[in-house]
């Protein structure tokens, strides 16, 4: 008489992106687990892979007939300025372990953490998902996440606005504005250059072009581009994904212009109304550290923050990564880079954001 299925043994390995077959069941069950998100998917190990030049590990647990049994969406990044980490999942604000059961968190974690000894990574960093054990640090202090169900209508969805940004929304909506959403290159290219000139204004390097584009190839109809023109310039843009009835506006940004012109106030709205017409019912802000602009930001719009579970594990004498710009000790380099012309910021900036991740 054969076992039961669920005493037989769990097997561990480390998928072939490059088998469209072995790909398809992992996003199949991607897709029926309760909590994934758009992180989890090998499309997204896949675009960071190409579009950044670093390594995906995705960790797979199949056990018999089952098949898959649980997911670990592994990147391994390479910094000269910030060091090696392995991080689950790679330039995603989610990801970590999607399991069946607590035994397969557990030996999902176990050999994310031999692989990350293999590969002479210092600490691991995992976003999301249940914690992997008790070696395992906890951080839910500095990141918020922001995300409420969208309203029926446009007059529903002005009403569910604060009243202070909801005039600035009002107002916005008067501006003689223009906007597109698609997959166009005039606007995946405009995307990219207010998306940069956005991110030099707040002293941070820009991510390589590659990695958008492969996003957008990866998720065909699951992502697209909104562009806000004035007078036929982009002033403001926004890539978003859509995932289970879910708009996440992942990359946007706007010029120097945008705040003027009410840009990405209109950006937003557009973007909520767009993503009800595709059958969205919730909107996901992402995420914002505690304490910032952007997380009053969000507020305004009366979304709700709620702590983000973050976890690390450090090799005995390491230090947990730290590669974010807000660190006071970073403050100088973010002034400096602020100032720099954006054809250098363009051309030096995605060297260095390809390995933050």
């Amino acid at each position: 008489m054969n076992a039961p299925a669920t005493l037989r043994p769990l097997a561990l390995r480390i998928a072939r992106l490059d088998d469209a077959i072995d790909r398809a069941r992992i996003g199949a069950y991607v897709h029926e687990h309760p909590d994934g998100t758009p992180f989890h998917l090998p499309g997204w190990s896949a675009a960071v892979a190409v579009g950044c030049g670093q390594t995906s590990h995705y960790l797979v647990a199949e056990r018999g007939i089952q098949g898959i049994v649980g997911v670990m969406p592994l990147t391994e990044l390479h910094s000269p300025l910030f060091g090696r980490v392995l991080a689950s999942a790679g330039f995603g604000v989610g990801g970590g372990i999607l399991a069946d059961r607590a035994d397969i968190v557990a030996a999902l974690a176990d050999a994310c953490w031999r692989l990350a000894e293999r590969l002479s990574c210092p600490s691991v960093e995992v976003r999301g998902g249940p914690r992997p054990g008790p070696e395992w640090t906890v951080d839910d202090s500095h990141y918020l996440g922001f995300a409420r169900d969208l309203a029926a209508d446009d007059a529903a969805q002005l009403l569910a606005i604060p009243r202070k940004q909801r005039a600035e929304v009002r107002k916005a909506l008067d501006t003689d504005l223009s906007i597109s959403v698609g997959q166009d290159m005039s606007d995946v290219a405009a995307h990219y250059a207010v998306y940069a000139e956005s991110v030099r204004n707040l002293g941070t390097p820009v991510f390589p072009r590659r990695l958008f584009t492969q996003v957008l190839h990866e998720f065909g109809n699951a992502a697209d581009v909104l562009m806000v023109r004035h007078g036929g310039t982009a002033v403001a843009g926004v890539l978003s994904l859509y995932w289970r009835g879910t708009v996440f506006p992942y990359w946007g940004g706007g010029t120097a212009a945008a705040r003027r012109l009410r840009a990405n106030d209109r950006m937003y709205f557009e973007l909520m109304r767009h993503a009800r017409g595709r059958g969205c019912t919730r909107f996901d802000f992402g995420r914002s550290k505690v304490g910032t602009g952007a997380a009053a930001f969000k507020k305004n719009w009366g979304f709700d923050p709620a702590p983000l579970t973050y976890f690390d594990r450090v090799a005995p004498g390491a230090s947990v990564r730290d590669a974010n710009p807000l660190n006071p000790k970073y403050r100088l380099q973010v002034a400096l880079w602020s100032r720099l012309p954006l054809a250098i910021a363009n051309r030096v900036g995605p060297w260095i954001a390809r390995g933050l991740g």
